[in-house]
């Protein structure tokens, strides 16, 4: 084509970036700090050529349906269930994602969660921060925010993909006895390795001290932990999750948290993202909220928006994009403009 094609960016990103690709293309950023909302995104995906997407940006069959122009969609993050890919492959529309990057950076962070959720660092930097401490006039009390230990326990991991991984390596600084439980059982060796061991679902929940989900969403894994399987848990149990929200029941989980069988849980994802104002889930002092920043260090996410952007040049000089979700729609139009 005698014009560069047209590339909606549906964030800011870093400007390193979007240079590098202003080379191939023209770019446009969506700068609010909110996510462009429904109708500048169905014009976009109607009018332009590529998309660097995000968590979010819900893109369905109706909307590709009706794009004129629309070749790839290049997500900046390795899940892509806001895409309807199965769609995009009949339409020749390649989806891409950001594979292998925030395994570290998303463990580093679980394990935020787990100590601040069972250590109450959150009520007792608020306890701090708004007085109550020098209000109540007490320096030091042995019943004072007593919490859960973590050395020694058990972890429970579900789904041990690259980051249940990186989180089964760090457990073993806290002398840990680390099960799993993923739908493919892992080889022997990796188990070996990282001196974890397997157990059916409903187990681990039974045993688990802490657990902490890592599951892709898929259509089996919505709402996989559920009300029954929030009854299996063991009384005093922590649960974590920096996976996906819709994995986890958010009433089922109100309701064990209202019933005291859960210690705690530490949330950084949520089935309604932004979590509303009030919601049921900020009213409990034991739960340790976050806004979806698992990935949040510079390093991962430059990373991220460097694979989206080596993605999308790789099909504008007409190669196959290395991180390609649907390798079908090769089958349905090339590579390229």
């Amino acid at each position: 084509m005698s014009r560069k094609p047209k590339l909606f960016v549906t964030r800011e990103i870093f400007n390193e970036i979007v240079k590098k690709l202003e080379d191939y293309y023209e770019v446009e950023v969506w700068d609010r700090f909110t996510n462009p909302p429904k109708e500048v995104l169905g014009s976009r995906v109607r009018e332009y050529h590529a998309l660097l997407t995000m968590i979010g940006d819900r893109i369905t069959c109706d909307m590709l349906k009706e794009a004129k122009n629309l070749r790839i969609i290049s997500q900046m993050i390795v899940g892509f269930d806001n895409i309807d890919v199965e769609c995009a492959t009949k339409l020749g529309i390649y989806v891409t994602n950001a594979p292998g990057i925030i395994s570290e950076a998303t463990a580093d962070f679980t394990w935020a969660l787990i100590l601040a959720t069972a250590r109450r660092v959150v009520e007792a930097d608020n306890y701090v921060r708004w007085g109550e401490w020098f209000r109540d006039r007490t320096p030091w009390h042995p019943l004072m925010f007593l919490g859960t230990l973590v050395y020694g326990k058990v972890l429970g991991i579900i789904g041990l993909g690259a980051i249940g991984r990186a989180v089964a390596r760090r457990a073993k600084g806290f002398n840990m006895k680390v099960i799993y439980y993923d739908a493919i059982r892992a080889p022997e060796s990796v188990e070996k390795e990282l001196g974890v061991e397997f157990r059916p679902l409903d187990d681990l929940l039974k045993e688990a001290d802490i657990i902490t989900i890592h599951t892709p969403l898929t259509k089996e894994t919505y709402h996989l932990i559920n009300e029954e399987r929030l009854k299996l848990v063991k009384k005093g149990a922590i649960l974590i999750n920096a996976a996906r929200g819709p994995i986890v029941d958010t009433n089922a989980l109100i309701t064990a948290l209202s019933e005291g069988r859960l210690a705690g849980a530490g949330l950084d994802v949520f089935e309604e993202e932004p979590l509303p104002q009030n919601h049921p889930l900020t009213m409990f002092k034991n739960v340790v909220l976050a806004p979806h920043i698992a990935s949040a260090t510079f390093e991962s996410r430059f990373e991220m928006a460097s694979t989206a952007a080596t993605n999308l040049i790789a099909f504008a000089e007409g190669r196959i994009p290395p991180n390609l979700v649907n390798k079908d729609v090769i089958k349905v139009k090339p590579p390229g403009f």
